[in-house]
């Protein structure tokens, strides 16, 4: 288990717990909610189960080390946000008609991505879309949402986790 908190006195950057091992994350712009709404910002306040992941093979082929099932990121992959369209909170192929996410991307935040289970079986229109465990920006700022860490922290915890891996956000 991955346990995610908030650092005291700012919501938006915080520590995951794997074991004994603890490492800085961010957070969602909106600090932690327990009423996750699309575009909010924030990160669910959940126990979340690692579903799968992406990554890109050119910049972060560590993925491959882990016992999750991986897929890599090519130029045509998407993640549908329209909480109406048919395929909201999952992946498309690009170009797609509706507002998409673009998994592809020249921050690399998604160089390595795993997929969360929120708001994945059911979906529910508008609990938010996208809630990723991926690469973190320079200095820990906030995600739209995501928990996100260092490439060496996400290299070092690959192995250790499976489908059975669950992140627990808590307060």
């Amino acid at each position: 288990m991955l346990v995610v908190r908030a650092r005291p006195g700012d919501g938006t950057k915080g520590l995951l717990q794997a074991g004994s091992l603890v490492f800085p994350c961010a957070l969602g712009s909106g600090g932690i909610s327990s009423n996750k709404r699309e575009g909010d910002g924030a990160t669910p306040l959940a126990s979340m189960r690692i579903r799968s992941g992406y990554f890109r093979n050119d910049h972060f082929a560590k993925a491959r080390r882990t016992r999750l099932a991986m897929a890599t990121i090519g130029p045509d992959l998407g993640w549908c946000e329209v909480p109406d369209d048919r395929n909201y909170n999952r992946p498309v192929t690009i170009p797609y008609g509706a507002s998409h996410e673009r998994m592809k991307r020249d921050d690399r935040l998604y160089d390595a991505c795993l997929v969360l289970d929120w708001n994945i079986a059911p979906r529910r229109r508008g609990r938010g879309s996208a809630i990723f465990f991926h690469l973190a920006r320079p200095g820990y700022t906030p995600t739209q949402g995501c928990v996100a860490v260092s490439a060496q922290t996400m290299a070092r915890l690959l192995p250790l986790l499976s489908a059975r891996t669950v992140m627990k956000v808590v307060r």
